[in-house]
């Protein structure tokens, strides 16, 4: 089911932005393995795709359009985080999987809030989860995670 489009999920994660300047980030294969080092998790894709939020010229944060499997099927979520790295919210874009899609409401996902060191993402302990949904929040958890390391190593100071 998809819920958001990439602008409704900018305007539901940004809303007082009144632009976005596309910033998709490249990254080479020694950029790629210092993500899993900082992070456990391996980033798949070469291309990260991303924005810089704005109201006039005051940058509000970074947009971050992400992919990790769920049991069966990718989840397509975004993640909002602040100018100093920490997770804003995020937003369930598109959920395939035949259950488990509780993931998307509201009270799972206000847990990343605040969180600003991937290191502190501990799925079962700081994250729950949610029976049925075990894959999806754990990976999806584990994409946020990554999505720090991003910020850590290539964004924070961009």
């Amino acid at each position: 089911m998809e819920y958001l489009t990439v602008e409704q999920a900018q305007k539901a994660l940004f809303s007082q932005a009144d632009h976005f300047e596309e910033a998709f980030l490249e990254l080479n294969e020694d950029q790629r393995d210092q993500i899993k080092d900082l992070s456990d998790v391996r980033q798949r894709w070469k291309t990260q795709k991303m924005w810089k939020a704005y109201q006039g010229s005051e940058f509000l944060g970074w947009f971050i359009v992400d992919k990790v499997i769920g049991k069966h099927e990718f989840i397509t979520y975004a993640t909002a985080l602040d100018p100093n790295g920490g997770v804003l919210s995020i937003e369930i874009m598109d959920y395939r999987e035949s259950y488990g899609s509780e993931i998307t409401g509201a009270p799972w996902r206000a847990q990343f809030k605040g969180i600003q060191d991937p290191n502190t993402i501990r799925f079962n302990k700081n994250i729950a989860n949610i029976s049925g949904a075990t894959l999806s929040c754990r990976n999806v958890s584990n994409g946020v995670k990554r999505l720090l390391a991003i910020y850590q190593l290539f964004l924070k100071q961009a």
